[in-house]
This record gives structure tokens, sequence and C-alpha cells, in this order.
């Protein structure tokens, strides 16, 4: 069987150096504006109604089956 090699294992920084990089990709970070999140919000909303009224009609269909089914039975 061939052998697995692992890499070479990375030391573990220190926490001041941890910190430091924490810092530095917090600041790549691309924060959305008030305007983006609202909007964001919204369509998010929006979106949950929908889906919500589609399962609740196929849940409906589903149950009336179910009901029509055991009454055959």
């Amino acid at each position: 069987m061939a052998e697995k090699q692992s890499a070479p294992k990375k030391p573990k920084p220190s926490p001041g150096e941890f910190i430091r990089q924490v810092r530095t990709e917090t600041s790549k970070v691309v924060w959305p504006t008030r305007e983006e999140t609202i909007r964001t919000a919204i369509f998010v909303f929006i979106m949950m109604v929908i889906l919500s009224l589609f399962f609740l009609l196929i849940d409906s269909i589903f149950g009336a089956v179910v009901e029509w089914l055991l009454e055959l039975a």
C-alpha cells in the first residue's frame, strides 16, 4: 500500500499575530450599504412569503389527496 504523505504542519500563530491577521482580513471585507441591506431584507421577506404560500398550497393538496385515499379505504 502506498503511504500517505501529510503536508508539513504550519506552526500556530501567536495570539497577537492571530489578531493582526483577523484585523487585516476584516479590513478587506466590503460591507453593504444601508440601502443594500434594506433592499436585501425586503427581497428575503417577499421570497419567504411566496415560498410559504407555495408550501401551504402543496401541503393542502397532499392533505386533500390523503383524505380522499383514506375515505376510499
